[in-house]
């Protein structure tokens, strides 16, 4: 069962995180989960739970490791020596890692990303890194699917984006409804993607 949300026509800000917040300190968080792991009526002194605190931050350290990096930075260098080539580029299947904001839990997917240059063009791994730094937040698809589109559009200045994000969200597999394999489509267009059908017609046509 697929779900498809077309967000080509909303205004989605970055949703950089506020530099104001104040992290904890590792051992508060730490203490954190040891609360949780009571909560649920486990021993936190057990032999296989003793250092489950601490792995969880340091997992925990590595999966929200976007909250630390800047997308402009990592799409900062562009290429102007490019022959003249004003078609597409695509690059698709990013495989990510997420977490839904709601509930904590993973969204597993792929996300396809495509624009049209206007004079310069990125690296190719850049698109995939950017990708991962907005995974590797608290999301909504949704969200997630608006802000890579809009990165590279306020940074490169293409003459248009489009991306596709594929995704299954655990907090519908392990929780709720319990649906197994139900897979939501999230799009956004920018520019000419946005202006011409043709261009994501050509698009979808690319990807599949």
């Amino acid at each position: 069962m697929d779900q498809i949300v077309d967000k080509s026509s909303l205004d989605i800000e970055l949703d950089i995180p506020s530099k104001e917040v104040q992290k904890p300190s590792r051992e508060e968080a730490e203490a954190a989960v040891r609360t949780l792991l009571l909560w649920t009526g486990e021993d936190p002194e057990r032999e296989g739970l003793r250092d489950t605190p601490a792995r969880v931050v340091k997992a925990y350290s590595e999966m929200y490791n976007g909250y630390g990096e800047d997308p402009a930075k990592i799409l900062g260098r562009t290429f102007e020596e490019v022959a003249g080539y004003d078609d597409m580029v695509v690059v698709k299947d990013i495989a990510f890692h997420s977490h839904c904001e709601h509930h904590m839990v993973p969204i597993i997917g792929k996300a396809h990303v495509a624009y049209l240059p206007d004079g310069r063009v990125l690296g190719l791994s850049k698109i995939a890194r950017v990708v991962d730094v907005y995974a590797q937040r608290l999301q909504t698809q949704e969200s997630l699917t608006a802000q890579i589109a809009q990165s590279i559009q306020e940074t490169l200045e293409p003459r248009g984006v489009a991306v596709m994000v594929e995704a299954e969200h655990m907090c519908m597999a392990m929780r709720g409804i319990r649906k197994q394999g139900s897979t939501t489509l999230t799009t956004t267009f920018t520019g000419s993607f946005k202006d011409d059908p043709q261009e994501q017609i050509h698009f979808m046509n690319l990807i599949r």
